[in-house]
Formats: C-alpha cells, sequence, structure tokens
C-alpha cells in the first residue's frame, strides 16, 4: 500500500476529537451498502422474471424461426428450404402455416389465430408440459382436431373433449363477395377440441389454436406455402453459429429469429423496465454519498494541522489531495463490497426459502415468490457505477481542499 493509502486507511478508522465524524463515516458506508444492495437484489429479481418469462415462452416457441422479411408466405419446396432440411445440426424441421380465422362454437364466436403445424411439432416443443387438460392429437383418419388456448376457451365456452366440434371461418382468397350469401365468401371447416394449453401469455392463451397444417392450408387455399419454418437443434449445437449459417445459407429475404427475438418486444420492455429502475436507485446512491462529501469535509478541517505538518516534512500537494481521495474510495468501496455480500445473501436467502412471496392465494400466480438469478455482469457494472459516484462525491472536498486549505498553508509556511 502506497504512503497516500497508509495514511488515509489510519485516518478512517483512527478514532477522532470529534465523534460526529465518526458517526457520519458510518453513515456513509451504512448509505452505499444498502443501496448496493438494492441494486443488487432489485436486477436480480428483473432477471429471475426474464428467466421465468423466457421458460414460458420455451415451452411453445421453437429454437429458431424463418421467414420472409417481405409478405407473408413462402414456398416450402424451394431450393434454399429444401438444402435447409438437410442441414446435420437440425433435428427437428417443421412446417407452420399462421393466419388469422374467425371460430365458432355454438351462439359465441372470436376471431383467433389458426396455427396449422406439422406431425412433428410435439417434438418441437414442449407442447405436452403446457396442457392443462386433455391430450395433443391433430388428426386421425376421420377427423381435425384442434388445441385452444386457455383464455380462448373461455371465451367460446369450450372444454377439451367437447362433443360438437369449432366451426372455423377463413376468407376466401379470390373472388367476389356475393351481397345475397355473403357466408358463400368463407371457406368453412371443423375441428374437434382435444386440449387446453395454457402458456400464461395472453399473446397465445387468448387467440391462438393450435390445428393440422393441412386443416389450414386448406382454409386459406395454400398448397406448399408456409409462414414460417420452425426447427430444433441437436444437442450441444451452437444456437448463434447456426443461426449464422442459416442466414447467410438463405439470404436476406429470410429472417431468422432465436427465441429471444421472436419475443422480441416483450423483452425489450422488460430490460427498459429493468435498467430504469436501476438508474432511479443509481439517484438514490448519489444522495446516500452525499454523506461522504459531509465526512470528507469535516475531516479535512479537522487534520488541517496535520496538513502543515505533513507539508513541512517535505509532502506536495499532491501527496495530500491522494490521501483524502483515498479515504473517499476507502468508504465507496467498503459499502460496495458489504452491499454486494448482503444483496447475494439476500438472494440465495429468497431462493432457497421465498421470503419475499407475490400475495395473494397461493397459486394465483404463475410463481408464489419472487424469482431471482444473479448476473455477474450486473455486479461488475453496480461495482463500477458505486467507484464512478463515490469518486466524483470524494473528489469535490479534495478540490476543495486544493483550492482553500492547501493555499492557505503555503502562505502561512
Amino acid at each position: 500500500m502506497s504512503l497516500s493509502g497508509k495514511i488515509a486507511f489510519r485516518y478512517l478508522f483512527s478514532k477522532k476529537s470529534h465523534s460526529a465524524i465518526n458517526v457520519i463515516s458510518m453513515v456513509s458506508v451504512s448509505g452505499v451498502a444498502i443501496a448496493t444492495m438494492a441494486l443488487v437484489c432489485t436486477l436480480s429479481v428483473f432477471n429471475g422474471f426474464q428467466n421465468l418469462v423466457a421458460s414460458l415462452f420455451c415451452s411453445f416457441d421453437p429454437e429458431l424461426k424463418v421467414s420472409v422479411v417481405e409478405g407473408k408466405t413462402f414456398n416450402a419446396n424451394n431450393e434454399k428450404i429444401n438444402a435447409l432440411r438437410k442441414m446435420p445440426e437440425i433435428a427437428v424441421f417443421s412446417e407452420i402455416v399462421e393466419d388469422n380465422a374467425l371460430v365458432r362454437y355454438k351462439d359465441r364466436q372470436v376471431t383467433a389465430t389458426l396455427m396449422g403445424v406439422s406431425d412433428n411439432f410435439s417434438k418441437l416443443t414442449h407442447i405436452d408440459s403446457i396442457l392443462y387438460d386433455g391430450k395433443f392429437v391433430l388428426a386421425d383418419s376421420l377427423v381435425s382436431y384442434a388445441t385452444v388456448g386457455a383464455g380462448l376457451s373461455l371465451s367460446l365456452g369450450v372444454g377439451a373433449n367437447f362433443v360438437e366440434p369449432l366451426e372455423i371461418y377463413a376468407p376466401k382468397r379470390e373472388g367476389k363477395v356475393s351481397m345475397a350469401n355473403p357466408a358463400s365468401a368463407f371457406n368453412t371447416d371443423y375441428a374437434y377440441v382435444t386440449a387446453i394449453f395454457s402458456v400464461n401469455q395472453a399473446k397465445y392463451d387468448e387467440s391462438t389454436i393450435i390445428v393440422p397444417i393441412s386443416l389450414a392450408r386448406k382454409l386459406f387455399q395454400y398448397t406448399n406455402e408456409v409462414t414460417s419454418i420452425e426447427l430444433k437443434l441437436k444437442p450441444n449445437t451452437d444456437i448463434d453459429d447456426v443461426k449464422s449459417k442459416i442466414a447467410r445459407a438463405l439470404g436476406p429475404q429470410f429472417k431468422v429469429a432465436d427465441r429471444y427475438e421472436q419475443q422480441e418486444e416483450a423483452f425489450k420492455m422488460m430490460k427498459i423496465e429493468k435498467w430504469m429502475t436501476f438508474l432511479i436507485l443509481c439517484f438514490v446512491l448519489m444522495i446516500a454519498t452525499f454523506n461522504i462529501i459531509g465526512s470528507l469535509s469535516m475531516l479535512i478541517i479537522e487534520k488541517k494541522a496535520d496538513i502543515a505538518t505533513l507539508r513541512s516534512l517535505g509532502a506536495d500537494n499532491q501527496l495530500i489531495s491522494r490521501i483524502f481521495l483515498f479515504e473517499g474510495w476507502m468508504i465507496s468501496a467498503i459499502g460496495a463490497i458489504v452491499g454486494i455480500v448482503l444483496g447475494l445473501l439476500l438472494c440465495v436467502a429468497q431462493e432457497s426459502f421465498g421470503l419475499l412471496r407475490m400475495g395473494g392465494n397461493m397459486g394465483a400466480f404463475v410463481v408464489d415468490t419472487y424469482p431471482v438469478k444473479v448476473v455477474c455482469t450486473d455486479l461488475m457494472t453496480i461495482l463500477g457505477v458505486v467507484f464512478t459516484i463515490g469518486f466524483l462525491s470524494a473528489w469535490y472536498p479534495v478540490k476543495s481542499l486544493k483550492n482553500k486549505y492547501l493555499s492557505e498553508t503555503r502562505q502561512n509556511n
């Protein structure tokens, strides 16, 4: 440790003539520690919610999704797509046809997103893990079946294995509308509900119906067209590398999205909320570091005689300034380390014992307690912010020391 660091260390922990300075120093450390702990816990909770939402989407969204940049559909049998089928990294290749349709059950009708999927859809996603009623089946030799989102099933008043089928209407792509018989402008088909799923996301639960791709193509008058290709990769495959490889092979007219990009709006909003909260807590940290300014200012006043002695022993202004600058850094560093440790302990306790609960009845939410996930980059960011604010709060009184006390000492000498 340098000479200035040793003197600053002694000043920090030695007994002062005025006990108020010791009290203010402890308050400074406590304020920085509490603000740092709040930052660690808050960012970890946001990470936990993001991880929770990602896990919910993982049950429904594919690892990679290929769609066109312009337009709605593309031919699934073109040369580039056929080459994609043969890529060794791909475990499941599934064709999807998705569009809006009118769905009717008895006297109720709603507009829904009809999602026609290939027979291997159950291998592509963890559909069975999000079913809470019925069994996932697409079709048999006689009829087509539908798997309906939980919110949509309530709107229609339908459940798994109900006797009457859903009536599904899609507007014809060609031809004129007859005012005498408007129903002739729609293609109509039927599907029996065999299962209800819930992803706990309104985007899917309130509007999605999963049906065989043959039924969707018939309704929307498609042959080999698809709206997207959904892919599952083989285990231990680097998703980013395969994503880049597919994007290069397909060209700029296709878009390849991973799970986060498929739900870009949701995750972007969560990130904005996370960092806005981070900025608010940084302002709280700035207020807490005002105590450092007060502590150093009082210490400089008390050590005025020591400053004169150090100058008589040959200390220059730079050495004396570093002493008090190190003092402010030590207060920030101790507070930051204590805050990080306390924050990590609280996160571990929350994860292990669920100290902070969501409120309401058990099972009312997806999880009963606040989820947490500690990310190392967040800890490094917090430390960087705390040290930066601590440096600025120590720099101000040291600047005043240079401008006033050191000049006075120099004049007296």
